[in-house]
C-alpha cells in the first residue's frame, strides 16, 4: 500500500488526554463504568477519571491506534478495558540521552516520527510544544496532527471535531 491508502497512526498518551488533572468532582468519570471480566491491575484512584465514552469515539476516527505513553503495557490493562479499546501495540522508548534531543523537542517526538514512517499520523498529548510542530514538519514526510489536549480537560467534544476535520481533509477515504 502506499502512504495515502493506509490508515493513519493515531499516537495516543493516557495522562492529559484520557486520564484529565482538573478536580475529580469538576468532572464526573467513569467509574461505573468498570467490567467484571476486566483484568486484575493494580488500583489506582487516578482510573476513576477516565470517560468510558472515549474509547469507542477514539475507534470511530478509523486509525490505527498505538499507546505512546509511559504507561506503556499498563495501559492495555488498566485503561483499555474502561474506555472499550482492544490491545492496542505500545511504542517502546528508548534511553536517549538529553544532549540527543533537540532543544525544546519533546523527548517522545523523535520516535513517534520514526514509527510512523511515511504514514500520516495524529499524535494526540498534552506536552506537544511549537518545536515538536516545527521538528515533525522539518523529519516527517507524511502527513501529521501533533494535537494538544487541555490536561485539566482531557479530550473533548471540541477535540474530536479538530481530530475529525483534519482527517476528512487530510486523508482521503476510497470511494
Amino acid at each position: 500500500m502506499t502512504g495515502s491508502a493506509e490508515r493513519p497512526v493515531l499516537f495516543l498518551d493516557v495522562d492529559g488526554p484520557l486520564i484529565p488533572f482538573g478536580a475529580p468532582s469538576d468532572r464526573p468519570r467513569g467509574a461505573h463504568a468498570v467490567r467484571p471480566e476486566e483484568p486484575s491491575v493494580p488500583e489506582n484512584p487516578l482510573l476513576e477519571r477516565l470517560d468510558p465514552t472515549v474509547g469507542p469515539r477514539l475507534m470511530a476516527l478509523g486509525c490505527d491506534m498505538v499507546w505512546a505513553s509511559t504507561w506503556m503495557d499498563d495501559a492495555n490493562e488498566a485503561v483499555a478495558p474502561r474506555i472499550g479499546l482492544p490491545r492496542l501495540p505500545v511504542v517502546r522508548w528508548p534511553e536517549v540521552p538529553d544532549d540527543e534531543v533537540p532543544h525544546g523537542v519533546h523527548w517522545k517526538t523523535r520516535r513517534l516520527v520514526e514509527w510512523a514512517a511515511h504514514r500520516s499520523f495524529i499524535w494526540i498529548d498534552d506536552e506537544i510544544g511549537a518545536m515538536d510542530h516545527l521538528w515533525v514538519s522539518a523529519q516527517h514526510e507524511g502527513r501529521s496532527l501533533l494535537h494538544r489536549v487541555d490536561p485539566g480537560e482531557g479530550l473533548t467534544d471540541d477535540d474530536f471535531a479538530e481530530l475529525t476535520h483534519w482527517l476528512r481533509r487530510a486523508v482521503p477515504r476510497p470511494p
